[in-house]
C-alpha cells in the first residue's frame, strides 16, 4: 500500500503548495492619495471650465449687443451651473468605481 514515508512527503508537499499559493494571493488595492487628488483636480478644472466658457460666451454676446452685464451674469450663472453638474457627474462615477473595486475584493477575499 502506502508507506508511511510517503505520506510524510505528500504532507510537506502539500504545506509548500499552501504556502506558495498564499504568498501568490495579491494584495488589495489601497486608495493612493494621489488617485484622490487627480479626481479632485477634474473637478476643480471642470468647474473653472465651466465658469470660463459661460464668461467667455456672455461677455462676447454683452459685446457683440452692446448690452454689457446681462449676458455676462446670465452665462457666468449657466457656466456654473454646467460645471457643478458636470462635477457632480464625475463624484458620482468615481464613487461607482470605488464601490465596484470594493465589491470585488470582498469576493475575491471570499473565495
Amino acid at each position: 500500500m502506502s508507506d508511511p514515508h510517503d505520506l510524510e512527503r505528500l504532507r510537506a508537499l502539500d504545506e509548500r503548495l499552501a504556502k506558495l499559493k498564499k504568498a501568490q494571493v495579491p494584495e488589495p488595492k489601497k486608495a493612493d492619495s494621489h488617485e484622490m487628488a487627480q479626481h479632485a483636480w477634474r473637478m476643480v478644472t471642470e468647474l473653472v471650465a465651466g465658469l470660463l466658457i459661460g464668461f467667455g460666451i456672455g461677455f462676447g454676446l454683452d459685446t457683440l449687443f452692446g448690452t454689457m452685464p446681462i449676458f455676462l451674469v446670465l452665462f457666468v450663472l449657466l457656466g456654473l451651473t454646467a460645471g457643478i453638474r458636470v462635477m457632480m457627474r464625475t463624484a458620482v462615477d468615481v464613487q461607482r468605481r470605488s464601490m465596484a473595486e470594493a465589491d470585488q475584493s470582498a469576493r475575491d477575499e471570499g473565495d
